[in-house]
């Protein structure tokens, strides 16, 4: 296959080969920007780690300085006072039965979904249909909790949930390039920084194994391990 006009002049201007630095490959990524839309910057990262055994499960929450630059529409479940904070903290849909019935025949036109403690019992009976498509609330993600209006603010805010999935790889959108390269510094940096943290204490050997950064429609960027002194913690 011929690559188009458009692959062919952002391949000009970045080397496959070279291993940039976060600032570097972000106004590379900024630069080689050609479509017509605000691109999203992606953050993928290699672990050594086996997510097949619980105790090398990274998995956990950040919240980006300068948000996702994403709508985000959140449900909360939750009963009476609670749904009502929920509205008022920003949350696009809040209630209990009806959303539940609404659930269970397939409806899941949201984002993220928070749920207080005492629905779970009816939320739970969801995972069907919520656990493929990344929606059913834990306590691990802070989803699940007491103080739902917190969770909705926190969320609006730039907060943002990542796991490792199956082959060992981090991912997630840490903004869009619209923002200042700073800003995407900024928040690049706070989700790198998180997952150095939660190295698992069973994992083995190398635990960066690779680092990219990329747009919607343009390369990945191979990142420095060196970068914000990431060497000296694997």
């Amino acid at each position: 296959m011929k690559n188009s006009k458009r692959i062919r002049e952002i391949s000009e201007k970045f080397d496959k080969a070279k291993v940039y630095s976060i600032a570097e490959a972000i106004k590379t990524l900024k630069e080689s920007s050609t479509v017509k839309f605000d691109e999203t910057l992606d953050c993928a990262i290699r672990l050594g780690v086996d997510p097949r055994h619980a105790d090398q499960m990274v998995r956990g929450t950040v919240s980006l300085p300068h948000g996702t630059g994403k709508e985000v529409s959140v449900l909360v479940i939750a009963k009476g006072a609670e749904a009502d904070e929920a509205k008022e903290a920003g949350a696009e849909h809040a209630g209990f039965e009806v959303y539940i019935e609404k659930i269970k025949e397939g409806w899941t036109d949201i984002d993220v979904i928070i749920a207080a403690p005492d629905t779970m019992s009816e939320v739970g009976k969801l995972g069907r249909v919520l656990g493929p498509k990344g929606l059913m609330p834990n306590p691990k993600s802070g989803t699940v909790t007491m103080d739902v209006a917190n969770a909705v603010k926190e969320i609006k805010a730039g907060k943002i949930e990542f796991r490792v999935d199956k082959a060992g790889i981090v991912h997630a959108a840490v903004g869009k390039l619209s923002f200042t390269e700073d800003q995407l510094v900024d928040n690049a940096n706070a989700f790198i920084s998180t997952i150095m943290k939660m190295r698992p204490s069973s994992a083995k050997g190398q635990y960066v194994r690779s680092l990219f950064l990329s747009s919607t429609m343009g390369p990945g960027l191979k990142i420095s391990k060196e970068e914000n002194a990431i060497a000296s913690k694997i």
